[in-house]
């Protein structure tokens, strides 16, 4: 039967993923966002707001689509617009699929917020770890949360089987996200690599010295392709992670060697890097010109606030793989190849100095 998903977001690190790999897999792909900002090849792309409901229709309209991946979301100044807007984007997305398509799955990108708390109530309850997809809901208002029960609502009206997939930190290639460790600290490391500022971590010394993980866009992609598909992964929610735990204190060495500069000395407390990258644009032209390198600022590629929010968590955060791998999704991946691979890729697309 022929497939033909729509990638809502499919500019950002999992869209983009997620995109490419069902190409790869021989499905028709429609990637919908705002704007065109980048070309996937094998996918066509198509601009709609997802929360206007009449452009979405106009997009999905005779394109037959049978699976929706949503991967995209929009950060507003509390929570409580953060679950009117974003719980709008999805309700739209589904009711004009429910008046073009016929969809047989929706696949759910949320992520380990869903045990941690949103931004404004974040880690005030005590996380437990592992985290495990059978934890309750905490106490606060959260857009996973609405989120979820918009999608559990829209199955059972239209009939179509969903996935909802938590990941942590995702590292993967993308430019201009908000929400972007691995290049973030890519720039970073080029900096203080061409002006000799240290490379020090930035977080927290329970970042630095407690166990942690992350996702690698392309694990996740494979990951949600398999729930999409298989029949046992039907109507249940993952967590998506590489399979493997790490210190901040041995990953910042891997980083910093695969960035070609020294690792400094751990202070004992964080350096936000939002309040040291001041000057960050200024040095980036530089290195643009230096270089050769696709001209974006430092801002255009970073995103210190982000950065500084991941690395300066206070608590240790591990979530557990077991239930996928009861499923029958068995894959892993390396976190070290996971920045390894996107330095390398960065260097070959000119966005960072070759070594």
């Amino acid at each position: 039967m022929e497939r033909t998903a729509l990638v809502v977001g499919v500019t950002g690190i999992v869209g983009s993923s997620i995109a490419r790999t069902l190409v790869d897999d021989g499905w028709n792909v429609v990637g919908l966002s705002r704007r065109p900002t980048v070309t996937i090849p094998g996918v066509t792309h198509v601009a709609a707001d997802a929360l206007d409901q009449a452009s979405l229709e106009a997009a999905m309209a005779d394109r037959s689509i049978t699976h929706l991946f949503f991967a995209t979301w929009s950060m507003q100044p509390t929570e409580a617009e953060n679950c009117a807007v974003n719980g709008a984007m999805l309700r739209n997305t589904l009711e004009a699929a429910k008046r073009t398509s016929r969809l047989q799955h929706v696949v759910l990108i949320t992520g380990l917020k869903h045990y941690l708390g949103p931004f404004e109530s974040y880690a005030k309850e005590p996380a437990e770890t592992p985290f495990r997809e059978s934890q309750a809901r905490l106490p606060f208002q959260n857009f996973y949360y609405d989120q979820e029960d918009i999608l559990f609502a829209a199955a059972d009206d239209q009939g179509f089987t969903w996935s909802v997939h938590r990941p942590s930190t995702v590292i993967g290639y993308a430019l201009g996200n908000v929400m972007n460790m691995g290049v973030t600290l890519a720039v970073y490391g080029s900096i203080c690599r061409a002006t000799g500022k240290p490379f020090v971590f930035p977080g927290s010394p329970e970042q630095y010295n407690s166990l942690t993980d992350v996702t690698d866009s392309r694990l996740l992609a494979r990951h949600a392709l398999w729930s999409a598909t298989d029949p046992a992964a039907a109507n249940e929610a993952f967590n998506s992670v590489n399979g493997d735990v790490f210190r901040w204190r041995q990953m910042w060495l891997t980083v910093a060697d695969a960035l070609g500069v020294e690792a400094a000395e751990y202070p004992g407390h964080p350096t936000p890097l939002e309040g040291r990258m001041g000057d960050a644009d200024e040095v980036w032209a530089q290195l643009v010109s230096r270089y050769g390198l696709v001209d974006y600022r430092a801002t255009d590629l970073a995103s210190w606030w982000h950065t500084d929010a991941d690395l300066g968590r206070q608590l240790e955060t591990v979530a557990d793989m077991t239930k996928s791998r009861a499923f029958g999704f068995l894959e892993y991946q390396d976190s070290r190849q996971s920045f390894t691979d996107l330095f390398d890729q960065l260097r070959s697309e000119k966005i960072i100095p070759t070594l």
